[in-house]
């Protein structure tokens, strides 16, 4: 331990036993830190069991943040148990001879999106399949199923032939410049759809990958719901992969909204979940051998969000690499092996003290990526983070190396558990991120239906509302807002929409964030 030798040999025995007693203590030292230090690899931790006692932190919180999706619904409400919302685009889809009332608004807008609204779907799913479990020991099962099938219910209906998806209801330009609460908007509500002379791939095969997702879920609680979703599912995906091209690029006004960066994500993201609903092996390979090269961009890690679902199919792939594919070949089994090492990659990049840690952080420990929706990749990071580290644990797999340090199962729930706190108020601001939960959160969210007196007769132009400073009369339960500035500030102005505004497809994520923390929990080693 760099103690030089002098003296007689008895001075060299007494240097030789302190060299092994601080060895000793340096072991022990590094044993207790995060990852076991450089080079020392770690034991297996046991599998949990079935959920245990419920930390009434996350479960609480759980429960807050899925009341936002029945904030955001629009149709005729079932079951209403916000006391401000109402019936809504009850006649949206009626010129094309369409139901599309329900589905969701995406954000404090009235705008249908299909494409984050089906990844909103997506995320839920996947939510239900890992955690469903632990919702239900939460008695929180029951709202992200309702919750789901409100969303998938209006993708159904806007996919009225094999070629023809309708991605978006309303004109973002006329409803932007109305606030109004959307029991009462009268504006016309044009449709917005993608053919084969009209491609959007990125958006077709998201919806696919929304409701092959839910058919697992729905599967062993409606078989002919599950069976028509999966079969929607099959001919979106032939259709998003026959007719290539950007849904923003066939309709530029896109690109001021939800401009996708590419399509091929989402091809890769379809196909997986369509393996996981059929078994069908031509799935596997798609995303394997035959485009895994071209489309995913292994060895690159990248951030999981309704634009880019990388990161997402490269975790989801992971599990067939953990627990095992029946009848994969030895080039697919190469192609999951990159797809899980990319995912590691991932999650290094997210551990705060990996070697290969991303610098991307607030001060207060939150993964920062951009100004506008800040807590968007932090959520959507913890989510990833939480599954494979019960992947891990329920494969008994010890250890993740990063650059060579070693980080076990525990590591890495402690950087999903690190978000989840921050968002619930252990940050500099002392300030939940969830609305309706704690004793401190925003009260002017950016958002029209909280905004306006339930009774306020405004018509299209209530923008008193909208830059009045007092709080929201009508509280957006569960809305996650926008988030922090890098610094860890928060202005609380519903005239910030770049962080006071909230939207459904982050909620998606935190439902399954929390679903994984509210108490001791593994994963089904198959969906089926």
């Amino acid at each position: 331990m760099g103690s030089k030798t002098k003296g007689c040999c008895g001075w060299l025995i007494v240097a030789l036993v302190a060299s092994l007693v601080a060895t000793a203590a340096v072991v022990a030292i590094m044993k207790k830190k995060a990852g076991g230090g450089s080079g020392r690899k770690l034991k297996p931790l046991p599998v949990p069991g079935p959920p245990g006692a419920i930390d009434s932190k996350y479960g609480d919180a759980l429960g807050v943040a899925l009341q936002f999706f029945q904030v955001q619904k629009a149709g005729k409400l079932e079951n209403n148990q916000i006391p401000w919302r109402g019936d809504s685009a009850l006649d949206d889809g009626k010129p094309a001879g369409l139901d599309l009332s329900k589905g969701m608004y995406d954000a404090g807008d009235h705008i249908k999106f299909s494409f984050p609204m089906a990844f909103t779907a997506t995320v839920l799913s996947w939510s239900i399949l890992e955690y469903g479990d632990q919702m239900s020991a939460a008695k929180q099962l029951d709202p992200a199923l309702d919750a789901l099938r409100w969303i998938t219910d209006f993708l159904v209906n806007a996919h009225p032939s094999d070629n023809v998806f309708y991605i978006q209801v309303g004109d973002p330009d006329l409803d932007h410049n109305c606030w109004e609460r959307p029991e009462t908007m009268s504006e016309k509500r044009p449709l917005t759809q993608i053919n084969t002379k009209s491609p959007g791939s990125d958006v077709a095969a998201e919806a696919a990958a929304a409701m092959a997702s839910a058919s697992i879920v729905f599967k062993s609680r409606d078989t002919t719901y599950s069976d028509s979703l999966l079969q929607h599912a099959q001919k979106l995906f032939t259709f998003a992969d026959t007719y290539k091209g950007l849904a923003s690029d066939t309709y530029p006004k896109l690109q001021n909204y939800y401009n996708s960066t590419g399509y091929q994500d989402e091809l890769l993201w379809a196909a997986s979940w369509l393996y996981h609903a059929t078994g069908d092996q031509t799935y596997l390979s798609y995303v394997t051998v035959e485009n895994g090269k071209a489309f995913a961009d292994w060895g690159r890690p990248t951030w999981f969000s309704w634009d880019d679902k990388l990161a997402g199919t490269q975790v989801l792939l992971s599990r067939l690499n953990f627990f095992g594919s029946k009848q994969t070949s030895n080039a697919e089994n190469v192609g999951l092996k990159m797809y899980r090492d990319t995912a590691e990659a991932v999650i290094c990049g997210l551990l705060p003290d990996s070697p290969s840690a991303t610098a991307s952080r607030t001060g207060g420990g939150l993964v920062w990526i951009s100004g506008w929706n800040s807590l968007q990749h932090a959520t959507n990071a913890a989510f990833l983070a939480v599954v494979y580290s019960d992947y891990m644990l329920t494969s008994q797999t010890a250890a993740v190396q990063c650059s060579g340090k070693y980080y076990s199962p525990t590591d890495i729930r402690n950087f999903a558990i690190s978000q989840a706190n921050y968002i619930l108020g252990d940050n500099p601001m002392k300030l939940s991120y969830l609305v309706g939960y704690g004793s401190s959160y925003p009260q002017q969210v950016h958002h029209r239906g909280a905004s306006i007196p339930a009774d306020a007769k405004t018509g299209c132009k209530g923008f008193q509302y909208l830059h009045s400073t007092s709080p929201n009369p009508n509280v957006a339960m569960g809305a996650l807002v926008g988030g922090p500035f890098q610094n860890d500030t928060f202005v609380d102005s519903r005239d910030n929409a770049v962080q006071t505004e909230s939207s459904t497809y982050n909620s998606g994520t935190l439902v399954g964030l929390l679903s994984g923390l509210v108490t001791t929990s593994s994963v089904a080693q198959s969906f089926t």
